[in-house]
């Protein structure tokens, strides 16, 4: 923790940049490490609530180690993107929006990722697939556990 903010020079014009680093340090924001921010930036807490509630990359709930991301936009769903999402649900046993019970994995639809020549996509974690089918499903899983 010390060294994310070392990292950004305790400076709050990289109050974005700092819950991004933490984001990817604890999978989601603690509400102890925030009030740590807010002290160690000097920004108020509520800015720190509100920007972490505006950006969809952040997270006040605890997400497992493995975001998986499926993009939903218009070329990845006419590529099969709601069976693709619904495949992952399955073999992980959650909806969209949620993380597994062994906090292994979290599961999001997205809008669109921007990579449109290779839908369908999915992300997990900082990884990109193109051309996603359902039968890969199980086997980008397996990859992470």
């Amino acid at each position: 923790m010390i060294e994310i903010f070392t990292k950004w020079k305790s400076n709050s014009n990289f109050l974005i940049e700092v819950l991004q680093d933490i984001q990817e340090e604890y999978h989601y924001l603690p509400e102890e490490v925030l009030k740590t921010t807010s002290k160690e930036l000097d920004v108020p807490l509520s800015r720190i609530f509100h920007i972490a509630t505006f950006f969809k990359g952040l997270s006040l709930i605890p997400r497992g180690d493995h975001l998986v991301q499926v993009c939903m936009g218009t070329a990845c769903h006419v590529q099969g993107a709601p069976k693709i999402l619904q495949n992952f649900e399955h073999h992980l046993k959650i909806k969209s929006g949620e993380t597994t019970k062994d906090m292994k994995f979290a599961l999001e639809a997205v809008r669109c990722i921007g990579c449109c020549g290779l839908a369908a996509v999915v992300t997990i974690n900082k990884d990109l697939y193109g051309q996603v089918r359902l039968g890969k499903v199980e086997k980008l899983l397996k990859k992470y556990e």
